[in-house]
């Protein structure tokens, strides 16, 4: 039987954890509360545990202080077995961010990562000039030396910052979604190439598989990357399929799925005629329908429909 105390709990956890990032960087409440985007009164209600922090808040609350979402509901990264942790070469290394000042959100180390993530995004890896990063990051060609020695090392932090933010978003959001099917439809969802954070995240992976087909010493990282998003898919058909929702063989069917996506969100970044971020997810969802979902939930969903 569940505690019904178990979520005023995690509650008030997070609280706590998220106060004492407050009182560790030196912020205010009011300045906080700008920082992250939330109205300074429903701070001061999360923070009291009288508000559950939304998926969307602590995402953003994750980036602002450098913590990641898992940290912040479970007190450390694969607390929860929904989402699959970064790991070798795509787990972000701590680095220090000089130049972050008290209640500050980044540091020069910081700043410069998000310029050139966005140009890469917007503008390709090899249009992007250190002298642009360094003047959308507001310091100097010599600092993004410093910090990132080649440009190539750029586009290598670009993508550990994709796989930051996914796994960010998936924890956030698919922490509370008990049913398998449910969390990955959402799953998918959170994944498709739908407003500017998303289609800047698909512009940095093609361009990482258009490098690591011809850059062999890129791929380790490609592969790092990637294996955790397909190890999400996979731990979430495995659990659907233990259950009887899912067909049994969760690997191939993740193999499937997630070779749809590529497929169908490179026809959607490229401006395929025809193709669209909607029928995308309807693609999707019928190839669920048809070839994850086990017989007998084919035909509840069929009844119920």
């Amino acid at each position: 039987m569940t505690d019904p105390r178990a979520p005023r709990a995690a509650d008030d956890a997070v609280a706590g954890r998220v106060r004492a990032l407050l009182e560790r960087d030196g912020w205010t409440q009011r300045r906080f509360a700008a920082a992250v985007g939330l109205e300074e009164t429903k701070l001061s209600k999360s923070l009291a545990g009288r508000r559950r922090f939304a998926a969307d808040e602590l995402v953003r609350i994750a980036d602002v202080t450098g913590e990641t979402v898992a940290r912040l509901l479970h007190g450390r990264d694969g607390a929860r077995a929904r989402t699959a942790v970064p790991t070798g070469a795509a787990a972000a290394a701590a680095e220090p961010d000089p130049g972050r000042e008290p209640g500050g959100t980044h540091g020069t180390r910081g700043r410069i990562l998000d310029a050139a993530w966005e140009l890469i995004a917007d503008h390709g890896y090899h249009r992007v000039r250190t002298a642009d990063v360094a003047r959308a990051a507001g310091t100097s060609p010599a600092a993004i030396h410093y910090h990132f020695p080649t440009r190539s090392e750029l586009l290598d932090s670009a993508l550990r910052h994709n796989v930051r933010l996914a796994f960010d978003r998936q924890v956030a959001e698919l922490d509370t979604i008990a049913d398998p099917h449910d969390r990955l439809l959402r799953l998918i969802d959170l994944q498709l190439p739908d407003g500017a954070l998303l289609e800047r995240e698909w512009s940095i992976w093609i361009q990482v598989w258009a490098e690591s087909a011809i850059d062999p010493a890129r791929r380790e990282l490609y592969w790092d990357a990637y294996d955790r998003w397909f190890r999400t898919v996979a731990m979430t058909l495995a659990e659907g399929a233990a259950t009887g929702v899912f067909v049994p063989d969760a690997g191939d069917a993740a193999r499937r799925l997630t070779a749809l996506v590529d497929g169908l969100g490179i026809q959607v970044m490229a401006r395929t005629p025809g193709t669209s971020v909607a029928q995308m997810r309807a693609d999707l969802a019928a190839f669920i329908d048809r070839a994850v979902l086990a017989a007998p939930a084919r035909t509840d969903r069929t009844e119920n429909g």
